[in-house]
């Protein structure tokens, strides 16, 4: 790795501040994408600004019916939490299916959803819930949050705080994974509740998209057998050597009937 200052902040205020005075700073969450670009020699930065000792960023609580989360909580925690359990399983059980047990350790809510990896699961709970972005700064709904490949709504300097989950009626969460990393190959969240009826897939395409006539045909009844028809063109979807677009347009249909059959 190149050489970097490292900066171990403990608030936010002292991280934005780090940030802001750094000639090219990162932040460093879990370090699962960011520690492997540096080892690469992808990225050359000339400070780390590592959150993790930040208290005010980790942790889960229930606040005026949703559930939130802070940036710097491992998916581990979110996964074995009760409250999540609890309020929100499709989320757990989301959590648990990511990576090995050393990606759910280490790994966080709030360095997923900022790297923005078109396989990570968290896009799809994010929007399919339809969360709220917490940053230092401002507060982004979930529509608006991704925005391309790697790419998100974040300003230069923005850090996020947390994500806020409005607890749903029901909700279901179905991954065809890749067997080596357990990326999706395709992964689809089908949810209903105070954010409506709302059907997000990851892994199919650049970045995280929703299925109007999915949608749709939930709103009318929340069952399998609502969305049965449904299909999404092979169009604009990924393809490489772990599956064609066409492939990842027919596991869509199948994994939103999955998951929605796991919303119970």
């Amino acid at each position: 790795m190149y050489d970097f200052n490292h900066h171990r902040p403990g608030s936010v205020a002292e991280a934005a501040s780090a940030l802001a005075g750094a000639s090219d700073g990162k932040l460093l969450a879990g370090g699962m994408t960011l520690i492997a670009t540096l080892k690469q020699r992808l990225a050359s930065p000339s400070d780390l600004i590592d959150l993790g000792a930040i208290a005010e960023l980790k942790g889960i609580k229930e606040d005026g019916g949703a559930l939130v989360i802070g940036a710097m909580t491992t998916h581990a925690t979110v996964a074995n939490d009760a409250t999540v359990k609890a309020k929100i399983p499709a989320l757990a059980a989301l959590a648990e299916g990511i990576g090995d047990a050393q990606v759910r350790n280490c790994g966080t809510i709030g360095g997923s959803i900022a790297n923005n990896d078109p396989a990570a699961d968290y896009p799809a709970a994010v929007v399919g819930l339809g969360a709220t972005v917490h940053t230092d700064k401002r507060q982004i709904a979930a529509d608006d949050f991704f925005t391309g490949m790697f790419e998100t709504a974040l300003d230069e300097g923005e850090i996020i705080t947390a994500v806020s989950f409005p607890i749903p009626e029901k909700a279901g969460y179905a991954k065809f994974a890749n067997p080596a990393s357990r990326y999706a190959i395709v992964g689809v969240m089908a949810a209903s509740g105070p954010a409506g009826t709302r059907v997000a897939v990851t892994g199919a395409a650049p970045s995280v998209f929703r299925v109007g006539d999915a949608e749709a045909a939930l709103g009318g009844g929340f069952s399998a057998d609502s969305v049965s028809g449904v299909t999404v063109g092979a169009d604009g979807l990924n393809a490489d050597m772990h599956a064609s677009a066409d492939y990842r347009a027919h596991l869509v249909s199948v994994m939103l009937r999955r998951a929605v059959e796991s919303a119970g």
